[in-house]
């Protein structure tokens, strides 16, 4: 069983981590994409908003300040759901759907991010392993 927190953490961090990357190497395109949803200074948003996924991801990744690293995700979730998913607001209805399973699909992991600040990183992290050996020394 004390395996399983870190699958979970492999899982839960891929998005955040692989949205990071892709979305700086695709920077004109998602800045593009940031400023048609109304996003001010959207280069700078993006840039800084997917720096914070980035290391949000590989700190629940690698179970290192994983409280922080949740921290990153619920600040860059919380404004991304209401912001970018505003399904409730779209008229063509196959666009609304994709955007309601998106503004869900953030819910879901907004509460992921919740669960990792509480209870942090599990058995088998960095932080698990830093512990032991403070008890040790």
């Amino acid at each position: 069983m004390k395996y399983v927190p870190l699958i979970g953490r492999f899982f839960y961090s891929l998005i955040f981590i692989f949205a990071g990357f892709s979305n700086l190497v695709k920077l004109s395109e998602a800045s593009k994409y940031a400023a048609s949803m109304g996003v001010p200074a959207p280069t700078v948003a993006v840039i800084i908003s997917h720096l914070m996924i980035l290391a949000g991801g590989l700190s629940i990744l690698l179970g290192y300040k994983v409280k922080i690293g949740s921290i990153l995700l619920i600040i860059f979730l919380i404004p991304t759901t209401l912001l970018m998913h505003k399904f409730w607001g779209i008229k063509d209805s196959q666009m609304a759907q994709m955007q309601m399973i998106m503004f869900f699909k953030n819910v879901a992991m907004l509460g992921g991010a919740f669960i990792f600040l509480y209870f942090g990183s599990g058995p088998l992290s960095i932080e698990k392993q830093a512990e032991k050996k403070e008890e040790n020394a």
